[in-house]
């Protein structure tokens, strides 16, 4: 995600519907038990490959070196895989089970431009060039290591109990999350035409709730997401003469002030919604006026509505504040292709409950619909909006409860996705979203009867 999403796992259970367990327990009691005892057997060696991505993140579109590992272990697990799906490093996966549903199963591939600072002794020490010549540290602190762990998990655990359900599945190991534009790749390359177009779709993330907690949100679960870098020209000049030129710096300054009247008071207050100025950048020394000044923003919203509230109001405001000065119009560049809501589906969910509730119990909670989705963005929306009717994204817990009190005590909020020190409990992190995949596709690919 682009930004430290909102702690869907945090919301009280008050506001939950929790399920009740239905007719499907006993006959799933079975499969958790075997799910677990697979998983049991697999996990060394799931920790060894999760602590090797962990220790050579990559960034978005140059996950060579991930994909290759990914690759290999399905292959390993008996799947037919297919690599640089879309021309980059997207890998795509898949198992013929016999008879029955498609279900693509996505996980992301791609790290963050930070330097990690957990003190894990795998602890990421990698550093690269960006395509502007600048070095950065990369840090997998959004999780998506956990995510590949898990993924793989998913696939052997399916494998190993083939018996217990049938169809299709397709695992997709997708680029560049974090900056977006890989879905719209992969998508083009015909993958739905050669592998199969799926009939549900599931993936799962990780954040600072407590480990093994699992929240399923019912309908809108993120939000859209515009991401720009705007650049205000002026014209250069002496400081100390400032009559003689036009200050792109202050013209700038007043645009980061002003845009937040538009959440103040053209955002109706009961819709969710942010606009955040996250960089800011202009000239060299102090006693030179730049000739241009650029900051870049990311907006946030739940609604058709009011995303078009903020491309609008964004721009204008950012044209008013050079008009002011009586300076040059500003150019807007975006960045990346956006991002639109994630929606589960409702009736899935509800489908899902009793299997969940019965391998889970009171760890598991089901959002309503009636709760606001939160502001952080995915592009997994892009693979349902590409016509798959089915799909939930899960949330699941990943922190120690024990160091979740210790920042409680201290009235500080604890690490979370995208933080240098967010650092989740690998083992029932990854147990927990290997199990929660497995049986969701189990639910919606039931075995073939005789």
């Amino acid at each position: 995600m682009k930004l430290r999403r909102s702690q869907v796992l945090g919301l009280p259970l008050v506001a939950l519907a929790l399920a009740t367990a239905g007719p499907a327990a006993a006959v799933q009691a079975a499969d958790t038990a075997r799910i677990k005892a697979v998983l049991a057997e697999a996990y060394p060696h799931i920790d060894s490959v999760y602590k090797d991505i962990h220790s050579h993140p990559e960034l978005g579109f140059y996950e060579v070196r991930t994909a290759a590992l990914l690759a290999k272990e399905m292959r390993g697990i008996g799947f037919e895989v297919a690599e640089k799906v879309g021309g980059g490093t997207g890998i795509v996966a898949v198992y013929r089970n016999g008879p029955g549903p498609t279900v693509l199963v996505r996980t992301e591939l791609d790290a963050l431009p930070m330097e990690e600072k957990t003190g894990l002794p795998y602890a990421s020490k990698v550093q690269t060039t960006l395509p502007d010549g600048a070095t950065t540290f990369v840090d997998h602190s959004c999780g998506h290591d956990i995510h590949m762990a898990w993924w793989l998990a998913t696939a052997k655990t399916l494998v190993a109990l083939k018996d217990r359900w049938s169809g299709t599945v397709i695992f997709v190991g997708q680029p560049a999350e974090e900056i977006g534009g890989a879905v719209p790749k992969m998508l083009a390359s015909g993958m739905f035409a050669k592998f199969g177009k799926p009939d549900y779709a599931f993936a799962a993330h990780i954040g600072p709730g407590p480990v093994g907690e699992i929240r399923v949100k019912e309908g809108v679960v993120s939000a859209n997401s515009d991401t720009f870098k705007i650049t205000f020209k002026g014209r250069g000049g002496h400081g100390s003469s400032p009559n003689v030129a036009i200050d792109p710096i202050v013209i700038a300054a007043r645009f980061v002030t002003d845009v937040q009247m538009i959440v103040a008071r053209e955002k109706p207050p009961a819709e969710p919604g942010v606009i955040s100025v996250g960089s800011f950048h202009a000239g060299t020394v102090g006693n030179i006026i730049p000739d241009q000044a650029e900051v870049q923003l990311t907006m946030r919203s739940l609604s058709p509505e009011v995303r078009a509230l903020f491309m609008g109001g964004m721009q204008r405001t950012a044209r008013t504040a050079a008009a002011m000065a009586n300076a040059p119009e500003p150019t807007f560049e975006r960045i990346g292709g956006g991002a639109v809501s994630v929606v589960n589906n409702v009736e899935l969910a509800e489908r899902l409950k009793p299997t969940l509730t019965a391998a889970f119990g009171d760890q598991v909670g089901f959002v309503p619909k009636e709760v606001a989705g939160q502001t952080g963005t995915e592009d997994y929306s892009e693979w349902v909006n590409a016509g798959i009717p089915n799909s939930i994204f899960f949330w699941v817990g990943g922190s120690d409860p024990k160091t979740l009190a210790e920042f409680k005590a201290r009235g500080e909020p604890p690490p979370a996705n995208h933080s240098p020190f967010f650092a989740p409990v690998p083992e029932p992190s990854i147990k927990t979203g290997a199990t929660l995949l497995t049986l969701a596709v189990m639910s919606v690919a039931p075995p073939k009867g005789p």
